[in-house]
């Protein structure tokens, strides 16, 4: 038992100076730490729920020089202890050589449900550092957390840490540690003022999962080509340089219910579990680094540009962090990855191994495969800018994209040299051995329907940017541009478009010698021009989707192949051979949110089927491989794809409707009826809403409002005033304003051609604006059984006031869009 007489307590902060510990806790005594300062200072406990998650190292600072390593663990003259109000400073940590020495001092304070460490250090002069550790945090061992979601939207995931000296680097510093089993996770906030903050992530010598923290004056550089992944090297960064003076660093550590703060709501018929763990592993892997989001990740240092779901995987995450990534990442792919003439250079490695002779930049990273000219890398770009527009809401960042978009559209627009409205590619046959788009061993060519099925769907998300720009020249182009390619990629093979009328599906690819290719049934292909709404010939869907159904349940595969049949010899290279092999056959789940899409128009049952194989498959074997053998249905390959999480990424827009726009929050259900009782909270733009999802029963809430509805509806909440977009459009908005600050609740009844009816079911005096109509048309509202006509001025608008007592009804009548 301690002697009270030698403690003085604050609050929750203990100092014993007899045995030299200081004790700290938060209110609830969920997080605790120890600090000792008998011998140098550490950190020897850092206790979650009642569990050390250290090692016997603990917490500690230090530096590493060419000359030796130094630490704040060196026995040392005298350490100093002073109280004060709520903190309590250990000063005096003096450790280094005569090249170059420090002298730190360390501040404690509880606020709140945080425990806050300031670490200020002091560099005695001009020095060259190798490393810093500002600290290190030692945990006992990989099994302590499962990993750490990262302030940037990444993760690190510790079982890829498995050698001695693995190390991952990260130009973030904040981290939240987590472990699903016991429900438990540890919160590290990093902060330092003008300073630049880095984190290395890895396994040591003695088996510890090790975090270690750098502040420095500039970012630091990968010591190794553009790596962020080393194996076998703890010093993943280059050295840098130190002035004299102080350097500083805050961390909030904080308690973290792991199960409350990551928690996917109550979702009936689908694995909550599964989805939170496989969102928060190999859906965050793809994040490299600040302004490196991909999918390939970062343990094997790649990002393809050429996929088009890297927005739509932070739809579904809903994490602002990675958000604010993805859009860092568009610009650099801006300013780094577009050539002067439009062309979308298609990867970023850490290294050459892979580049088409003489493109690989290695300051940046950006080059093109050797495989050959992939050119859904233009449309990638686009469909991830519009997207990341929808989730961001910036209307100034978008229109810093403007420019290089539409130069990226017209680029590919001019590959139409024989003017069929059908666009081409850079090769123009098998012979060449060359790829045109992300099934990058096919040799596909010239006319290439998935690349042509990907720009309709690029150019009508861009058309929607151009008019919300105010560029409705360049809409209507686009517009023009998107209608023939529709038409003409419908047409039969025979009259050059890609239907195979015999065949029942779409074609992959024809040469420019006329010879058509890729009538085996490729997934991505007739999965995309369904998807995308290339087509909408209901016989045809049928034709297409019953067929693969029909053979995936013959072949009882737990997800989609690339193609059912065989590519011929000539048209792949020689390691996709024999069938199925690789491209030419495997199952690559990175393409699910297609075959979701798909099949959510046609058969929402099919459609959820594979999303729950898909989750299925997870709670195997954590869906971190490269793809599927068709023949065993085991991971295969080397790397990671972080879009093999996209048929959940599609669980949350095809099914539940998730549908974010620029200026709301929109939803777009195709629930079905064992999915009733769906309740989960979004988070978009800093602003969390409820969603309440029963078939033919919507509803979207948070404490300024409700709405409620049948069909499809956006809403926001700006000004103390509630808009409504039926179906979710802009082409009319219904607005209400209330003279208190009660929250507001409508429930949206109809929306047709000559009718738009709603109920308030808040009391309030409400001021109406409806949006959108007609200035040369009549309206009335009926209301209470009487019809008033109502005046609509030059701007298409109409607005009137009624005091709601009770649930009331309103319907507008007249011509609507």
């Amino acid at each position: 038992m301690l002697n009270r007489s030698n403690i003085s307590q604050l609050n929750s902060i203990a100092h014993n100076p007899l045995t030299k510990k200081i004790t700290l806790s938060d209110p609830n005594r969920n997080l605790i730490l120890q600090i000792d300062y008998t011998k140098g200072c550490r950190i020897t406990e850092l206790s979650i729920k009642g569990q050390n998650t250290l090692s016997p190292a603990g917490v500690y600072t230090g530096f590493r020089t060419k000359g030796g390593v130094f630490t704040s663990l060196t026995d040392m003259d005298e350490v100093d202890v002073e109280e004060q109000g709520d903190n309590i400073t250990v000063k005096n940590i003096v450790y280094g050589d005569h090249s170059i020495q420090v002298n730190e001092s360390w501040i404690f304070e509880t606020i709140g449900d945080k425990i806050v460490w300031r670490i200020d250090r002091e560099y005695s002069g001009l020095a060259k550092l190798e490393e810093t550790s500002f600290p290190q945090w030692n945990f006992s061992d990989l099994s302590v957390w499962k990993g750490g979601i990262l302030d940037n939207g990444g993760v690190i995931w510790c079982k890829y840490l498995n050698k001695v000296n693995d190390t991952y680097g990260v130009h973030t510093g904040g981290v939240t540690f987590w472990n699903p089993d016991n429900g438990n996770a540890f919160r590290i906030h990093a902060k330092a003022d003008s300073k630049n903050i880095a984190a290395k992530y890895s396994l040591s010598e003695k088996q510890e999962f090790v975090c270690t923290h750098f502040v420095t004056d500039t970012e630091l550089e990968p010591r190794y080509n553009l790596n962020r992944f080393v194996h076998g090297r703890s010093d993943v960064f280059a050295s840098f340089d130190v002035q004299r003076g102080i350097t500083s660093i805050t961390l909030e550590m904080e308690y973290v219910d792991y199960d409350v703060a990551y928690s996917r709501g109550v979702l009936p018929g689908i694995d909550e579990k599964a989805v939170r763990e496989l969102m928060n592993t190999t859906g965050r892997y793809g994040v490299v680094d600040n302004g490196i989001v991909g999918a390939n990740g970062w343990l094997t240092n790649w990002k393809c540009l050429h996929e088009p779901f890297f927005a739509q995987i932070g739809m579904a995450l809903g994490d602002d962090n990675y958000i604010l990534n993805m859009g860092t990442t568009l610009d650099r792919e801006r300013d780094h990855a577009l050539t002067s003439e439009g062309r979308v250079l298609s990867r970023w490695h850490n290294e050459d191994e892979d580049q088409m002779p003489g493109t690989f930049n290695y300051k940046t990273g950006y080059y093109e495969a050797r495989w050959g000219y992939t050119i859904d890398s233009q449309t990638g770009y686009i469909i991830n800018t519009a997207e990341q527009f929808d989730l961001s809401g910036d209307v100034n960042w978008l229109l810093t994209h403007k420019s290089s978009c539409e130069k990226a559209l017209d680029w590919l627009i001019r590959r139409d040299t024989n003017n069929n409205g059908i666009f081409e590619m850079m090769n123009n046959s098998i012979a060449e051995k060359t790829a045109s788009d992300w099934l990058d061993i096919v040799w596909a060519s010239f006319e290439n329907a998935f690349v042509n099925a990907q720009m309709y769907e690029a150019l009508n998300l861009w058309i929607e940017c151009e008019r919300i720009l105010g560029d409705m020249e360049k809409a209507d182009y686009y517009h023009t541009i998107a209608k023939q390619l529709k038409e003409n990629f419908n047409k039969s093979v025979d009259e050059g478009g890609f239907w195979s009328p015999e065949q029942k599906q779409y074609i992959y690819w024809r040469d420019k010698d006329g010879s058509v290719h890729g009538d085996n049934l490729v997934t991505p292909v007739n999965f995309a021009v369904i998807a995308f709404n290339l087509c909408d010939d209901k016989k045809r869907i049928a034709q297409i989707l019953d067929q693969i159904e029909k053979r995936s349940t013959a072949e009882n595969l737990f997800h989609w192949p690339l193609c059912f049949d065989s590519f011929k010899r000539e048209e792949v290279e020689s390691g996709n051979w024999p069938f199925p092999r690789y491209e030419n056959g495997d199952i690559f789940p990175t393409w699910g949110y297609l075959g979701v899409r798909a099949y959510a128009g046609y058969n929402k049952e099919t459609a959820l089927k594979y999303i729950r194989h898909l989750l299925a498959q997870y709670k195997k074997d954590g869906l971190s491989s490269q793809r599927y053998s068709r023949e065993t249905q085991l991971g295969l390959g080397s790397d990671i794809l972080a879009g093999i999480c996209t048929s959940v990424t599609a669980l949350y827009r095809d099914i539940y409707g998730i549908r974010p726009k620029w200026n709301r929050m929109g939803l777009e259900p195709n629930m079905l009826k064992n999915l009733n009782g769906t309740v989960f909270n979004y988070t978009l733009r800093n602003t969390v809403y409820q969603v309440i999802l029963n078939t033919n029963d919507y509803e979207l809430r948070n404490d300024n409002f409700s709405v409620k509805s049948k069909e499809a509806f956006g809403a926001s909440f700006k000004n103390k005033e509630l808009a409504v977009f039926p179906h979710n459009k802009e082409q009319v908005i219904l607005k209400l304003k209330g003279d208190s600050v009660l929250p507001i609740s409508v429930e949206l009844n109809s929306y047709t051609g000559r009718n738009l009816s709603w109920k308030v079911t808040s009391a309030d005096n409400y001021h109406f604006t409806v949006e959108g109509l007609d200035p040369a048309e009549k309206y009335t509202i009926s209301l209470k059984g009487k019809s008033i006509n109502i005046e609509v001025d030059k701007d298409g608008k109409a607005s009137f006031s009624y005091t709601c007592i009770k649930p009331t009804f309103f319907s507008l009548n007249g011509k609507l869009r």
